[in-house]
């Protein structure tokens, strides 16, 4: 959703690519002076999160990036819902898609963006609640997150990592 709101606000359209992904290439935000910001391209993958390193890495290949130039934008049980925190490196807290990732890359030295969806609610099953739509009730709140997730994306790359990090927890809490 993220990924998908940022490439709608910069009017850039998705092609397939394929490595397995929807891919837009667009300059994202606006550096000092006016002038626009870096090219960035826009990846949402085709393939089940638990196997998403080999499409990942494919792209990076292809673009010729390495992994800290890297930023993962991820669903995050353990953080509350709406919460947005910025990571880099580190262990994968579980979550399959980043270790399939980190496995594919063969490092865990790349920034992820977690988007906190809270717990499954009463018994309902993890797999069950990571995969199903949020409920219609809640759609203007994620609106909201997935815009502000989507400004951190833009600080970060008109900025740097570390300054959009300090910038995201001092004013989300």
């Amino acid at each position: 959703m993220v990924v998908q709101s940022l490439a709608h606000t910069n009017n850039a359209s998705f092609t397939r690519h394929r490595a397995g992904a929807q891919v837009a290439s667009t300059r994202l935000g606006v550096l000092p002076g006016g002038r626009p910001g870096p090219l960035v391209h826009l990846a949402w993958l085709e393939c089940y999160m638990n196997v998403s390193g080999g499409p990942t890495a494919n792209l990076m290949k292809f673009f010729n990036l390495t992994p800290d130039r890297l930023l993962v934008v991820h669903d995050e049980l353990d953080l509350p819902t709406h919460q947005l925190r910025l990571k880099f490196g580190g262990g994968e807290g579980g979550h399959n898609g980043l270790r399939s990732i980190s496995q594919s890359l063969g490092t865990k030295n790349y920034a992820r963006l977690r988007v906190g969806i809270g717990r499954p609610p009463g018994r309902m099953d993890t797999a069950d609640f990571v995969l199903s739509d949020f409920p219609r009730a809640q759609a203007t709140d994620w609106q909201i997150t997935v815009g502000t997730a989507a400004d951190v994306v833009e600080d970060i790359v008109t900025t740097d990592f570390a300054s959009a990090q300090q910038r995201l927890h001092t004013e989300h809490h």
